[in-house]
């Protein structure tokens, strides 16, 4: 809409979003340079410029842009993938707690990847890239379970049997995998149990370019169902009564958020609340509508998984705490404080 049609409050408010998204990028770049010199070895933030513009020897090279920054771009691209999906979600179902890591979804295509990772090696190149589809497969399919069972005729599918359904299913698919973990040597097993705990495992260019294409691809698609999003909170009667085709959009939305939970899980692990914390902040900070709300959550999302892995990297050096666990210790108070508040 041009700035001529808008009232000067809604002239206010397009500016303030604006500065709270160029501030949100800010706090990432922040982020950044600091987790650029988070490890054993350290790097100022002048060899940081350095060396991304050339100029630094051949060891702080080789730190920079084949350890540090692929797991730092890794990091940031995950942490939008899951915001978004879990903005989806809850744009969809209309349920404040939903989110790909507790609706199962994240376990679903933690399962896919782990069953090829029982089976199969992952260190050759197209094995890699095969990893998301993989990821995407196991997510359709526990997505798929997931609203089979929520689902009643003549009621549809409300928010709290959605939730419960999602954790039974959680619940069970983590147990099939502990199952699995009886079958895999020290090592794999050692590998696993850091993954399920959201370690960013897929630390190389090669893990970049597998996420890359399904973020591209789905980030503008998402985008660009704003307005359904907006329609669709608004109710299935309006929404239908303003032209939408209910079904047919859900149905589009709910597999973009599925390929971006998989995508997601299959490089970075089990890493659970980010889908829940950043839509609630970035809602607060820019309001409901879609069209600001996406953007501001892809970057908390970011944000926060970028800090989560900085943080874990940092406090017991040269060991790591996953990225999933410091998120835990943010998301699981967050996530009974929303309950509670669903219950007033």
């Amino acid at each position: 809409m041009s700035n001529s049609y808008l009232t000067p409050s809604q002239q206010k408010t397009k500016k303030k979003n604006f500065i709270i998204i160029a501030t949100l990028l800010v706090l990432i770049f922040i982020t950044f340079v600091i987790s650029m010199n988070t490890g054993v070895i350290k790097l100022t933030p002048m060899e940081v410029f350095k060396t991304l513009f050339g100029q630094g020897d051949a060891q702080q090279q080789l730190i920079l842009f084949e350890f540090r920054l692929p797991r730092i771009v890794i990091a940031v691209l995950v942490g939008m993938g899951l915001a978004i999906s879990g903005a989806i979600l809850q744009g969809v179902s209309k349920n404040a707690l939903a989110d790909p890591g507790i609706l199962g979804i994240n376990a679903g295509a933690g399962l896919a990847v782990m069953l090829y990772i029982s089976f199969f090696p992952t260190t050759k190149a197209a094995p890699v890239y095969l990893l998301p589809v993989l990821a995407f497969i196991g997510a359709g399919l526990t997505a798929i379970l997931i609203y089979s069972l929520s689902y009643k005729r003549h009621e549809g599918i409300t928010p709290m049997r959605l939730i419960l359904t999602g954790v039974a299913v959680a619940a069970g698919i983590s147990s099939a995998m502990i199952v699995l973990t009886l079958r895999l040597s020290p090592e794999n097993y050692q590998f696993v149990a850091t993954w399920l705990a959201g370690s960013i495992w897929g630390s190389n260019w090669r893990f970049v370019l597998s996420l890359l294409p399904w973020l591209v691809i789905l980030l503008p698609f998402v985008y660009a169902k704003s307005r359904v999003l907006n329609i669709l909170n608004l109710g299935e009667l309006t929404a239908v009564g303003l032209g939408a085709s209910i079904e047919k959009e859900r149905r589009w939305l709910l597999a973009a958020a599925v390929g971006l939970a998989g995508a997601s899980v299959s490089v970075s692990g089990g890493i659970g609340f980010v889908g829940l914390i950043a839509p609630h902040l970035a809602r607060q900070l820019v309001g409901a509508k879609h069209q600001f709300l996406l953007p501001a959550a892809a970057l908390l999302g970011g944000f926060l998984v970028l800090m989560a892995d900085t943080i874990g990297r940092s406090i017991l050096e040269p060991s790591e705490i996953p990225a999933g666990i410091v998120v835990a210790v943010i998301g699981a108070p967050y996530f009974l404080y929303l309950l509670a508040r669903l219950k007033e």
